[in-house]
């Protein structure tokens, strides 16, 4: 369909990682090993916080909503990629590229709520334990997943609605894996001003303001464990939130090195290699962090499986 001199076309090409066809069958091999692990190491978590009443607790009603997030956010990219090499086809329609960037932005962000909202969890618990059950009530838990949801739901919808405006020419290779909001954008041949400010303007707010109130709540968490004046008790405070620091540092230091990564050296193929670390690993990695250390989850995955085996 012509618009003036702009075509609006039907369809991109997802460029992936390599050519190679041998290279590809190790990509993909390796790519569904980790979504695998993803998937099923998400929902052994969801199965075993909702088999096990000792785990209906706040910390681990947060935990359940994002590893079932970061089933999701996987699922968004890494089955697309697969079926694209499995059928020598790196087509992707235009709907399915907005749909896909849809998803992606609203399990990214609802990633970094569900981790905020994990430390506002640990600041209470540990700044003001005796008021604890009272703050962290089931009421505000369900109202602070629900508003995430529902700012997280118009972000998206307004950065996709924003791309719609967009018109694209004849360059229609991505190189990347996935519709990736900030290469579409650059992909474009129309007037990006709009989009450049609401797409920052978001990453901003939506990214910084959160990882602020991460910040302000660890600062307050090791102002008070220095206050405690046995080893043991220092120990035992901090053990609380060693695992959720690992993921929120794991998830922030590796989406901001994409990005830093990427402007530095502007080519796109590294760009998309190194968004494979918080897209794929860190989401196959949650698991493991949040299991390996913590002697409840590890006694629930235990039960877990001694009731799926009798």
């Amino acid at each position: 369909m012509e618009r003036g001199n702009d075509t609006r076309i039907s369809e991109f090409l997802l460029l992936g990682f390599s050519e190679d066809p041998e290279l590809q069958s190790i990509i993909s091999g390796l790519f569904l090993s980790m979504y695998l692990i993803t998937v099923f190491g998400n929902l052994l978590i969801i199965l075993a916080i909702t088999s096990d009443a000792h785990l209906h607790t706040p910390m681990y009603f947060f935990l359940s909503n994002l590893s079932f997030v970061d089933i999701c956010f996987t699922s968004t990219t890494i089955p697309k990629m697969l079926w694209n090499i499995q059928t020598q086809n790196k087509v992707i329609t235009y709907e399915g590229c907005i749909t896909q960037i849809y998803f992606l932005i609203l399990f990214a962000v609802l990633d970094i709520f569900l981790l905020t909202a994990m430390a506002y969890d640990r600041f209470v618990a540990i700044c003001h334990p005796l008021h604890y059950t009272v703050i962290m009530n089931p009421r505000l838990c369900g109202l602070l997943v629900l508003m995430s949801w529902i700012i997280n739901i118009l972000n998206s919808s307004l950065q996709s609605l924003m791309m719609l405006k967009l018109s694209f020419c004849t360059n229609i290779e991505i190189p990347h894996f996935f519709c990736e909001l900030n290469h579409m954008v650059q992909l474009a041949c129309s007037d990006t001003f709009l989009n450049n400010i609401v797409m920052y303007f978001a990453a901003v707010l939506l990214g910084g303001g959160p990882f602020v109130g991460i910040l302000y709540s660890y600062s307050k968490i090791v102002s008070s464990i220095r206050r405690i004046s046995s080893a043991q008790g220092k120990y035992k405070a901090f053990s609380t939130c060693a695992s959720h620091l690992t993921v929120v540092s794991l998830f922030y230091c590796t989406m901001l090195g994409v990005y830093l990564s990427s402007a530095a050296t502007h080519d796109a193929h590294s760009s998309a290699t190194a968004s494979v670390m918080y897209t794929v690993i860190t989401p196959m990695l949650n698991p493991f962090i949040y299991s390996l250390r913590n002697k409840d989850m590890k006694r629930a995955l235990k039960v877990l499986f001694v009731r799926r085996n009798v």
